[in-house]
């Protein structure tokens, strides 16, 4: 809006005074009988250059000042750390408002403000596939992707032959093979009859691994892909389930993204996270917070992003925010990052890192970036290939 009324005002004076020199001209060729008509071209180019010179001008200082607010950009995101984290189904059993109170009682006393919270119910995280996004590759190849769209690799059906006595395109054709979803429904079975079924198989013999989490597996006459996953699914979405959410947000010169989860999350196994940790203290204090199981490694209280990059498509994922509007997602945008392409790396996209990967390597995007504070991401990601 600047650079346009810039120009046009500018633009508007310089003509204004060629066209008050030209009617000037006029009246003077008038009244001298003709002799002043030679100023009209001239005056024209005069006016035309004069305009060009104030755009181009204006044009530079435009680029000069996005620049600027870019660098300001830049500066204001990488101040802060901004993650999602969620209360898992198992403990959102508990008494009401214990396990929310131990939580915010963390959080509040580590410097982590808590900018947002609410509840999504396994209704909507079925429906909206909320769950199977946050699992990515995993839970495509058991839910999103039909068996026929999933590239498998040559050796790949080379051990489905060598396994089953048949090949894998002749079970495609043959319609044998199904997703974890699909499979489910043919053998009228649930989730957990899924996962009991498919934990009955042993690899080699009827349990193959195409790669890392991509697996096939023969349950009775079908072959079901990624079986494991239904299980993992229903502790989400079967009804009465939900999540509690939270946004949370802290400066990152007083707490770095590697203590936050380390320390104030915990490990993923909580018998391993430090005393005083979200996750310890929820393993520690479980029965007066009146849940009925035992924490574990799998059902350890919380989850939270494992970087601001992966809080970015977390929050695009559960709450439907967009990129523009995102304070580390303008970041990204103004470090350079277009939208498709933070979007591409959201579902965890295999990379290349200047000083990091060796030429024809790749590496998982989230993985280069886990820990790491917003403005060093925000620096990195200019090293990562486009």
């Amino acid at each position: 809006m600047f650079s346009s009324s810039f120009v046009r005002s500018s633009g508007a004076r310089i003509a204004s005074r060629a066209a008050r020199f030209e009617s000037t001209a006029a009246n003077a060729k008038a009244s001298s009988g003709g002799s002043g008509g030679g100023f009209a071209m001239p005056l024209a180019l005069i006016s035309l250059g004069a305009a060009g010179y104030v755009y181009n001008d204006c044009q530079s200082k435009v680029g000069a000042m996005e620049n600027q607010i870019d660098s300001l950009q830049l500066e204001l995101s990488g101040k802060t750390n901004s993650a999602f984290v969620f209360i898992k189904p198992h403990a959102c059993k508990g008494e009401p408002g214990k396990v929310e109170g131990l939580v915010e009682g963390k959080f509040k006393a580590s410097g982590i403000r808590v900018t947002g919270k609410g509840e999504i119910s396994a209704e909507q995280i079925d429906k909206n596939l909320f769950i199977d996004t946050h699992y990515g590759a995993i839970a495509s190849k058991a839910v999103k992707l039909q068996p026929s769209e999933l590239n498998v690799p040559d050796k790949g059906k080379k051990q489905f032959q060598a396994a089953f006595g048949e090949s894998w395109d002749s079970a495609i054709a043959a319609g044998k093979v199904y997703n974890a979803k699909d499979g489910a429904e043919k053998l009228g079975l649930d989730s957990e009859g899924v996962n009991a079924e498919w934990s009955k198989l042993t690899s080699g013999k009827n349990l193959i691994k195409f790669g890392g989490g991509f697996y096939c597996g023969k349950v009775k006459d079908i072959y079901i892909m990624n079986g494991f996953y239904m299980s993992m699914r229903a502790a989400y979405c079967n009804p009465g389930e939900k999540i509690q959410w939270y946004t949370v947000s802290w400066p990152t010169d007083t707490l770095s993204w590697e203590d936050f989860r380390g320390d104030v999350l915990g490990a993923t196994n909580p018998t391993a996270a430090p005393k005083g940790s979200i996750r310890r203290a929820i393993l520690d204090e479980y029965k007066n917070l009146g849940l009925a199981t035992k924490p574990n490694t799998g059902d350890n209280g919380v989850h939270a992003s494992a970087s601001p990059f992966e809080a970015l498509a977390e929050r695009v994922n559960w709450l439907g925010k967009s990129v523009e509007d995102d304070s580390f997602g303008k970041g990204l945008l103004a470090a350079g990052i277009p939208k498709e392409l933070i979007s591409k790396w959201s579902g965890d996209a295999q990379v290349s890192v200047k000083g990091e990967t060796k030429d024809g390597q790749t590496m998982s995007v989230f993985d280069t970036l886990e820990d790491l504070n917003a403005d060093t991401i925000l620096d990195k990601v200019t090293k990562i290939s486009k």
